[in-house]
């Protein structure tokens, strides 16, 4: 059975990636349920409370996702895997992406919780890319796999807020979010690419039309949009 709270932080969600967390207060999310502001209250003191709340699970998702296979070697379909996980995050949580640094400096408790999120990712997402390694699907000493994978995180936590500030208002749509996320993949299967090996390398055509919209090129595709 679904919760009161449950409902709260599901419509809040929807509400933030829709229209953006500064664009939406709690009377917002009140109306949108069809419940008093004082209901909502009961649950949450402050809208704060209600983006923390997101915030942790996505942070559960993302750390979740963040794990090496138990008593095997990886393989192309995890690497694959990954990057259905890497999209899937992004797109559930956009607005998190999009708004970050807002978020961060209006609540210090969050940035707190940010920075132990990003400290944990990252330490566990260099297990993954040694994993990779371990397999034959990448190559690189350890400095060399630390330096992608921080260059990964940026463009995938990045990527978002920097689309959706050049996308003009008028063309903005969650169709074109979802593509421009997919782009994002793809950026980060460019940064991937010279240190692929083995059949990761192999089946790269496969992964790249997966996440290449209509077979542009980043460039292509947000520029065209921006002077339509």
């Amino acid at each position: 059975m679904t919760t009161t709270r449950q409902r709260i932080l599901r419509t809040s969600l929807d509400l933030f990636n829709r229209h953006g967390e500064r664009n939406v207060s709690t009377n917002h999310i009140a109306d949108a349920l069809g419940i008093s502001p004082g209901n909502l209250y009961y649950h949450f003191r402050n809208k704060g409370e209600i983006i923390a709340e997101l915030f942790d699970g996505y942070a559960a998702q993302v750390i979740g996702f963040l794990t090496l296979p138990e008593d095997r070697t990886m393989t192309w379909a995890d690497k694959t895997g990954y990057f259905e996980s890497i999209l899937d995050s992004m797109w559930a949580a956009r607005f998190l992406h999009r708004d970050l640094g807002h978020l961060l400096n209006q609540d210090d408790r969050l940035r707190d919780r940010y920075v132990s999120f990003v400290d944990h990712s990252l330490q566990r997402g260099f297990d993954v890319y040694c994993g990779m390694r371990a397999a034959g699907l990448v190559e690189g000493d350890d400095a060399t796999l630390r330096g992608l994978l921080m260059n990964t995180w940026v463009l995938a936590t990045s990527w978002a807020s920097f689309v959706h500030s050049l996308v003009p208002p008028a063309r903005q749509s969650e169709a074109l979010d979802r593509d421009l996320l997919s782009q994002g993949v793809y950026q980060i299967l460019c940064l991937e690419t010279p240190y692929l090996r083995g059949e990761s390398l192999e089946r790269l055509g496969e992964v790249i039309a997966r996440y290449q919209v209509d077979g542009q090129d980043s460039m292509s595709l947000l520029f065209g949009l921006i002077r339509q």
